[in-house]
């Protein structure tokens, strides 16, 4: 069965980067989301297999998306992984201690991505 996944990230060149290097090596559907509010409302109604969650955004940030979506019992199953250039170690635990399922930095290789996700969800 063919995995899908959302992608919520304020950069239209990020989410378009996540795209193209998932579905060419994968084959996996995209879905994308510019915000916070517009991601979460996504994942309600397409009930994604994994979220791509960038963690600094304007308005409601990673963080606060993940929350959300962690009180919601529609999507708090769904795995996420948050994408950060903050890759420091305390930072890394913080979203550990969050819950997130993993955490992937900025920049990467987008062809690495399927592979990546795969490892850290167990695929």
């Amino acid at each position: 069965m063919t995995k899908r996944l959302l992608t919520i990230d304020d950069e239209e060149s990020i989410q378009i980067v996540i795209k193209f290097g998932i579905h060419m090596v994968a084959g996996w559907e995209v879905l994308s989301a510019s915000d916070g509010r517009s991601g979460i409302d996504t994942a309600q109604r397409e009930l994604p297999d994994a979220i791509l969650l960038d963690v600094m955004m304007p308005e409601m940030d990673g963080i606060a998306t993940f929350k959300e979506l962690q009180a919601n019992p529609i999507t708090a199953k769904i795995p996420v992984i948050f994408l950060t250039a903050k890759a420091q170690t305390a930072e890394r635990k913080q979203f550990n201690d969050l819950g997130v399922s993993g955490v992937i930095t900025k920049p990467f290789n987008s062809l690495d991505l399927p592979d990546r996700i795969s490892k850290i969800l167990n695929w």
